[in-house]
C-alpha cells in the first residue's frame, strides 16, 4: 500500500505524570505513516483524491494541545484513533512519539512510543429465536453502528432456519454483516457479549434458545484458537444459516483454513 510520510513534527504541550511537565509544558516529536491508495490522486493531480499532510500536521499538533495525557502510550493511541476516524482514505497508520528530555535524571537523548493501528474488517453472525426476534436483530445492527470505531458497512437478509444442536426450541431468524472496526477481535467480542446482555441474553443450556446471539465468524484473514475466542468461528462450513446470508454480502470471502470461498463452501454444503 501507498504511504504518506510526516516526519519529526514537533509540537509544544502538556502531557506527562509529573505537575511539572503538564503545567509547564515540554517538546514532543511526532513521526507518521499514514497508508492509502494514492493511485488515483497521482493520475488526476488532485488533491481530493489524497490526504493532505498540511492539514494532518495541523490535526495533530490541535489534538496534542488540546488533550492532556500522563503516558505518551495514551498520547499514541487515541491520536491514532483520532487519525483513523477523522480521515477515511487512511486504511493504517504507523506512529511514532518521542519525548525529548524525559524526566528520568539519566543522560538520554530521547524516550518513544510507536505503534500501528488500522481498521479492520469483520464478519458477525446475527441469530435470534426468542419474543420478536427481528427486533432483537434490528437493535443489534444499530448498536453496532453506534459503536466508536465501527462502521457497518453491509447486512445480509434475515432467513429462518431450523434450530442448531439438538435442543428442542423455535425456529432461528439468522443473518450475517460486515463491520469495519478499530477494535482487536477480543475487545470486538466483549463488545458484542455487552449488546447480548442487553437483548436479556442467558447463557444457560449449550445451543440452547437465545434472544440474540452474536459471532465473530471471520476477522480479517486471522486464525485464532485460544479458549476465549476462535477465528474462523468453528464448523462454519457445516452450517447453512451461516453460509447462506454470508454468501449473500461476501461470496467471495475465503475461508483462511480451508482456503475456499463461501459461495464454494455453501454449494459443498449442499450437494
Amino acid at each position: 500500500m501507498d504511504k504518506i510520510k510526516i516526519k519529526d513534527l514537533e509540537v509544544f504541550c502538556n502531557h506527562g505524570v509529573y505537575k511539572e511537565e503538564t503545567v509547564l509544558g515540554q517538546k514532543f516529536v511526532v513521526n507518521l505513516t499514514m497508508f492509502t491508495e494514492m493511485r488515483r490522486a497521482g493520475k488526476t493531480d488532485d488533491l481530493e483524491y489524497s490526504v493532505d499532510y498540511g492539514n494532518v500536521s495541523q490535526f495533530i499538533t490541535d489534538f496534542m494541545k488540546k488533550n492532556t495525557f500522563k503516558l505518551i502510550e495514551a498520547v499514541a493511541e487515541s491520536l491514532a484513533e483520532e487519525l483513523l476516524l477523522h480521515y477515511p482514505l487512511v486504511k493504517k497508520v504507523r506512529l511514532e512519539v518521542k519525548k525529548p528530555w524525559a524526566p528520568v535524571h539519566l543522560p538520554l537523548d530521547t524516550v518513544s512510543v510507536e505503534i500501528e493501528r488500522g481498521w479492520h474488517m469483520a464478519y458477525i453472525a446475527i441469530g435470534s429465536n426468542m419474543g420478536d426476534k427481528e427486533a432483537y436483530l434490528n437493535k443489534a445492527v444499530e448498536s453496532l453502528k453506534m459503536l466508536h470505531g465501527c462502521e457497518v458497512l453491509k447486512v445480509s437478509d434475515y432467513i429462518v432456519t431450523e434450530p442448531y444442536g439438538g435442543v428442542e426450541q423455535d425456529e432461528f431468524l439468522n443473518g450475517a454483516l460486515l463491520l469495519k472496526t478499530l477494535f482487536t477481535p477480543y475487545e470486538l467480542l466483549d463488545e458484542l457479549h455487552v449488546i447480548e446482555q442487553s437483548a436479556g441474553r442467558e447463557r444457560i443450556v449449550h445451543w440452547g434458545p437465545r434472544t440474540l446471539d452474536l459471532d465473530i465468524l471471520f476477522y480479517d484473514d486471522m486464525i485464532l484458537d485460544t479458549e476465549e475466542l476462535t477465528i474462523p468461528h468453528a464448523e462454519i462450513a457445516l452450517r447453512d444459516f451461516v453460509l447462506e446470508p454470508m454468501d449473500q454480502i461476501a461470496p467471495c470471502f475465503r475461508h483462511p483454513v480451508l482456503n475456499k470461498t463461501i459461495r464454494q463452501l455453501r454449494r459443498e454444503l449442499n450437494g
